[in-house]
């Protein structure tokens, strides 16, 4: 299965780290990147924009079918393929002692 021409829409299958969490994108917009992706599901999957501090949290995507995490910046039609699966991960900072 080849990677997906620009103009298409890609199937996929989204969940948070736990797995608990499970939401089904029918229509993600190829010519779109991974960032807009993730700012998308969030609010739809009800996963915290903070941490318990208040302090603000990002998200990366885990690519389970290459066991890579994904740039924002790239391009759905050129990083993934349809019914690819991914996991959101918050990006925890290590605080100073």
């Amino acid at each position: 299965m080849g990677k997906a021409e620009l103009t298409e829409e890609i199937e996929l299958e989204i969940s948070d780290v736990s797995g608990q969490k499970v939401f089904s994108v029918a229509n993600a917009p190829a010519a779109n990147t991974v960032g807009e992706l993730i700012n998308e599901v969030l609010p739809r999957m009800n996963l915290p924009r903070q941490n318990t501090s208040g302090a603000p949290l990002t998200y990366h995507a885990r690519l389970e079918r290459e066991g890579r995490h994904l740039h924002a910046s790239e391009r759905i039609g050129d990083a993934l393929e349809r019914r690819d699966k991914l996991t959101l991960q918050p990006n925890i900072d290590a605080g100073l002692c």
